[in-house]
This record gives C-alpha cells, structure tokens and sequence, in this order.
C-alpha cells in the first residue's frame, strides 16, 4: 500500500485565493462594524467610544448588542454568497450598510415608544435593566436582516 503525499496541482492556488477571500471579507466585516459603531455614537447622546473605554455598563451593553447583531448579517450575507466572493463581499457591503440603518431607525422607534431615555441611560455609570431591552432589539434586529438575507 503506497500513500501518495503530493498534493492536487491547483492547491497552492487554491490556499492563496480563500486566505484572500478571508482578508478581503475581515475589512469588510470590520468596516462595516466601525461604522455600526460610529452610527450608534452619532445617534446618540455622549462619546460613546469614551462612554465604553471607561466601562459605562449601559453603553458597553448596547454596543456589544450592535457588533454582535452587525456579525450575523455579515456572517449570513458571506455564507448565502455561495462561494462566490466579489457577490459575498458587495452583499456583505450592501446588506451590512442596510442592517445599520435599520437598527438605528428601530432603536430610536423603541426609545420613542417605550419612552426610554437611551442617552442618559447610556451615559449612566449605573446598570440600568432597560439597557438589556435596547441591546435585545439590536440583537433581534440583527437576526431579522439576516434571516431576511438569506
């Protein structure tokens, strides 16, 4: 019994092109998570990059519920490409951009209909249990467009 340990001729090939596909699909997943993190901070009250660095409990809550709803549209856009990575990486672009503006117009509607007050509640250096509800409908929001994606 021999065993053969050369490898298929377009493997090399192969590598390099899905270790690009990684690349190219990591700076769009961070692009698009900057910018969800930008949008979040530009609607509302407060610095919240310097709200986060010093541990405001609300505002760290919130935006980890962002990144990780920005995550599943991304994800979910990636996966229904097919393999296919100039269609992956426009409808990661395209989908992501959407689910932005989508969670932002919905947690400004929560705020208006739950008569929460996002932005003190962000800026407290207190818990608040309201902020686990912002961050549940950034969450489920997420879920929904990338549901929708695929």
């Amino acid at each position: 019994m021999t065993t053969n340990l050369a490898l298929d001729p377009g493997f090399g090939s192969a590598l390099v092109q899905g270790l690009g596909a990684i690349v190219l699909y990591a700076i769009v997943g961070l692009i698009l998570m900057v910018v969800g993190f930008y949008a979040i901070d530009w609607t509302t009250p407060g610095k919240l990059s310097t709200l986060v660095r010093t541990g405001a409990p609300n505002a760290v809550i919130v935006t980890a519920a962002g990144l990780v709803s920005m995550a599943f549209i991304v994800v979910i856009a990636i996966y229904n490409a097919g393999g296919k990575l100039a269609e992956g990486l426009l409808t990661g672009l395209v989908y992501g951009l959407a689910g932005i503006v989508v969670q932002v117009l919905a947690v400004r509607l929560l705020e208006w209909v739950t008569r929460l007050e996002i932005g003190s509640m962000i800026e407290s250096d207190r818990f608040a249990p309201a902020s686990v509800v912002v961050a549940a409908a950034h969450v489920a929001l997420g879920l929904v467009v990338a549901v929708a994606i695929f």
